[in-house]
């Protein structure tokens, strides 16, 4: 194994922070690495707000559910999927408005996933933490208020990124064979998985460090799923939301 993928190994989300700041050097690095993801045609589209403002970050905490990480870290990242700067490029050749439908939506979406997903790594190869913090979509509007977003671009999630002050154990994942299929999808081999996975998971939560659901024997991933989809969790308010933001899900 060699030290890139053992540092990926080794990932885990990091919700307690020291006092340290983010310096500008290792900031410009973490987002020349995120640039470097790649993009599908070289559209990059894309963008991040990094907040380091005390005051904004305590906001956004807020909006994102209370998340108190989200203020202590000392760099939020605001990840955007970003087709404002591509009407833009259109703009500056034809007079024509861009033409969009749900595959550019989606195009957006993931480009701005895959340049995050390098932020990640580049931040923990320099010694911090993180945690991807998807209640950023709790309140969509007031986050693009507050960050004045225009038209076009829609905060997908957002990244807190600092110093680590806590050690907690690794999450556990599926075993692979629920995860990696050779030539076709094997469902056969999922339920088995999900099963033994659960027991995995139910020792995992009753003795991990670093918080959360230590004690809870009975947690398992699975009854963990039926908590996520229980209906009332699913931020159904992103479509109308979406398409108030301009974009095209047709």
């Amino acid at each position: 194994m060699n030290d890139t993928i053992r540092l990926l190994r080794a990932h885990r989300s990091i919700r307690k922070y020291k006092d340290d700041v983010v310096s500008d050097e290792h900031l410009q690095a973490i987002a020349l690495a995120a640039q470097a993801a790649p993009t599908s045609s070289n559209i990059q589209a894309y963008s991040v707000v990094a907040v380091r403002d005390a005051k904004r970050r305590r906001v956004l905490a807020g909006l994102a559910g209370n998340q108190k990480h989200i203020e202590e870290s000392p760099l939020f990242f605001v990840w955007l999927a970003d087709l404002n700067k591509i009407r833009a490029a259109i703009q500056l050749h034809e007079e024509t408005e861009l033409q969009q439908n749900t595959e550019l939506f989606l195009l957006a979406t993931i480009d701005a996933t895959l340049a995050a997903q390098n932020a990640v790594i580049a931040a923990e190869s320099l010694g911090y933490g993180t945690v991807y913090i998807g209640g950023i979509r709790n309140n969509p509007q007031a986050v693009s208020e507050l960050l004045e977003l225009p038209p076009l671009v829609y905060p997908v999630f957002g990244l807190c990124v600092g110093v680590p002050d806590q050690e907690p154990d690794i999450r556990p994942r599926l075993p692979l064979r629920a995860f990696l299929h050779e030539e076709t999808y094997h469902h056969d081999r999922v339920v088995g998985a999900i099963e033994e996975y659960d027991e995995t998971t139910r020792t995992y939560y009753a003795t991990r460090r670093g918080g959360g659901k230590g004690g809870e024997v009975e947690t398992k991933w699975s009854r963990e799923m039926v908590r996520r989809f229980d209906g009332g969790r699913l931020r159904g308010h992103m479509r109308n939301f979406l398409q108030d933001r301009g974009f095209d899900l047709s």
